[in-house]
C-alpha cells in the first residue's frame, strides 16, 4: 500500500497526526485538480487554485469518517468537493448580482443576454445531478473526465470498467448533457 493509502486509513481511525502528514503528499495532485477546475472558470474569477485546494482540504479533513477506499476515492472526493465549492460561489455571486431578494423589475422589452459563466456552471451542475439520477455510471464518467481531467484509460481503471464502456458512456453523456443544456439556454 502507498503512503497516501496508509495515511487515509490512519485518518479514518482518527489519528490527527495523519492529517498533517497527508497534506504534503497530496498537495501537488490537489493543485492539478484545482487548475483543471479553474481553467473552466471566467478570467475575472477571484478564487485562485491554491485557495480552492485549501478550502477543499478543510472540507475533506474535517469530514467525519468518510471511509475512503484508497487514493482514487480520495481524489475523486476532492474533485467533487472543488466542484461544489465553485457551484456555491457561483450561486452566491448570482444572488448578489440579482439583487439579493430585492423587488424584481419587469424588463419584458429588453432582450435576454447570454448566460454568464456562473449561470453556465449552475446549469451544468443541475444537468449533472439529473444525469446522476438517471444513469449514475455515466455521471461518474463525466465527473472523472471533465472535472478530474482523466483520460479514458485512467477512468476505466478508477471505475473498474473497460475503456470501451468509458468511451460509450462519455459519448452518450455528452449528447445527453448537450440536449439538456440546449433546452435551458
Amino acid at each position: 500500500m502507498s503512503d497516501v493509502t496508509l495515511l487515509l486509513q490512519a485518518m479514518e481511525r482518527g489519528e490527527e497526526k495523519a492529517v498533517d502528514e497527508l497534506f504534503p503528499l497530496v498537495y501537488e495532485e490537489l493543485r492539478r485538480l484545482a487548475r483543471i477546475h479553474m481553467s473552466r472558470e471566467s478570467a475575472c474569477h477571484t478564487l485562485q487554485p491554491t485557495a480552492l485546494v485549501h478550502e477543499a482540504w478543510l472540507r475533506l479533513a474535517k469530514s467525519e469518517g468518510p471511509g475512503w477506499q484508497g487514493q482514487a476515492h480520495f481524489f475523486g472526493a476532492a474533485a467533487e468537493s472543488m466542484r461544489r465549492i465553485l457551484v456555491e460561489r457561483a450561486r452566491r455571486r448570482l444572488r448578489q448580482k440579482r439583487g439579493g431578494g430585492q423587488e424584481n423589475l419587469n424588463v419584458d422589452a429588453l432582450e435576454l443576454a447570454q448566460a454568464t459563466p456562473d449561470e453556465k456552471l449552475l446549469l451544468i451542475h443541475e444537468a449533472l445531478k439529473q444525469l446522476e439520477k438517471e444513469n449514475p455510471e455515466r455521471a461518474r464518467v463525466v465527473v472523472q473526465k471533465y472535472f478530474v481531467g482523466m483520460t479514458n484509460k485512467e477512468v476505466a481503471e478508477r471505475l473498474g470498467i473497460s475503456v470501451r464502456t468509458v468511451n460509450r458512456h462519455w459519448l452518450c453523456a455528452k449528447a445527453w448533457l448537450f440536449w439538456q443544456l440546449q433546452a435551458e439556454i
